[in-house]
């Protein structure tokens, strides 16, 4: 017998974020995330996005082990920007049951219903800052250290409850040139003395100025992406917080114009998958040490976290700005391959800019739907 319980103390909530540890625990491709943040996130106090969302957290217990979890999210904001009451689902992950399965999702449509909501979609977080999308391709390579991995079986569960695609994110693991593309260089040179832009280096300016110059880039360039809601100034000094330690010279672009704005930005960081697998998430005591090394050491990879140009600036060329910047910075490094993270299958403009490198398309994951009756 299945039984559902919400998870609302500080030790349930833990043990809710630390079932993909055992449910993954011989699978060299699961990548965890940091602990202590995932159990802040869904604290009331600590996560500014509880100003406009609500969230409810369920454990599936059978014979008192853990053996299945499911969390509803309702965003406010977001419902009010695109006209629709949803309830998103996120952190869902279960043993292969259909008795689990049955009381996870019956357990968060429930709850769905009972705020009004018309459907359930997901996997989607707080924000599009969170990890999102649930992996239906590339089951066979480790995930990034900021966004999911289940089993393969997800997508008949899925399909039995009713859930259809909504959307698809793909990624790319991209090769580096050994020397820089002069067709970049070109552009970029062009479009600099044409725009008056400039490159901007750490330390060039404070480092608060340019965390804070990003995220309202951020903020006024993807909020025309599927399910992207702008982020308060709260949520901005959170995630400020949480990408400090990944902002280094050698995996960083940041254009600015004459007028001392931020017209374009990328940020990377050295591939964190290993180091995250070696410390199960766990920072403390000595987490930190492993992460910090895998972050200053040597690697031959990087993560791509986020790149954006100025909506009035788009089709410029602008973009090559960055990535003649960001190809050098990371070939005098050594890097030697770059691991895109999820971008919407229909965003020509993200995509189109990686066609003059070396890639392979190897994973897929999908925004699942069902609406409610």
């Amino acid at each position: 017998m299945v039984t559902i319980k919400e998870a609302a103390t500080k030790k349930e909530l833990v043990d809710f974020m630390e079932f993909p540890l055992i449910l993954y625990r011989d699978n060299p491709n699961y990548v965890p995330d940091i602990l202590s943040s995932q159990v802040a996130d869904m604290q009331r106090d600590k996560n500014p996005a509880f100003a406009f969302c609500d969230a409810k957290c369920f454990l599936a217990y059978r014979d008192g082990q853990v053996v299945g979890r499911i969390a509803g999210i309702l965003n406010e904001r977001a419902n009010a920007k695109f006209g629709k009451k949803y309830l998103n689902f996120t952190h869902v992950d279960f043993i292969d049951d259909d008795e689990v399965v049955d009381a996870l999702f019956d357990a968060v449509e429930a709850w769905a219903k009972q705020l009004g909501c018309e459907a359930v979609h997901g996997p989607l977080g707080f924000s599009d800052m969170d990890r999102e999308g649930m992996l239906v391709e590339g089951f066979d390579r480790p995930s990034l250290f900021y966004t999911y991995y289940n089993h393969p079986y997800y997508m008949e569960h899925m399909a039995r409850r009713g859930y259809d695609k909504q959307v698809d994110w793909v990624e790319l693991r991209i090769t580096l040139p050994t020397e820089p593309d002069q067709t970049f260089t070109r552009i970029a040179d062009y479009v600099k003395k044409r725009k008056k832009l400039h490159v901007v280096s750490l330390g060039d300016l404070p480092i608060k100025r340019i965390m804070e110059d990003m995220f309202s880039l951020y903020n006024n360039t993807y909020q025309v992406l599927f399910g992207m809601v702008p982020m308060t100034d709260e949520q901005m000094l959170k995630y400020t917080g949480e990408f400090r330690p990944m902002v280094d010279k050698r995996t960083t672009s940041f254009v600015y114009n004459d007028k001392g704005e931020m017209v374009a930005f990328g940020i990377c960081c050295p591939a964190l998958d290993k180091a995250m697998q070696k410390i199960k998430g766990r920072t403390m005591p000595f987490g930190w040490v492993s992460l910090l090394r895998a972050l200053k050491g040597k690697n031959d990879t990087v993560d791509l976290l986020l790149i954006a140009v100025r909506p009035d600036l788009q089709g410029m060329g602008v973009n090559a700005i960055v990535l003649d910047d960001m190809q050098r910075k990371l070939i005098k490094s050594g890097f030697r391959y770059a691991e895109s993270g999820p971008m919407l299958e229909l965003n020509e403009n993200i995509l189109s800019q990686w066609e003059r490198f070396q890639t392979e398309q190897h994973k897929r994951r999908r925004c699942f739907v069902k609406e409610l009756s």
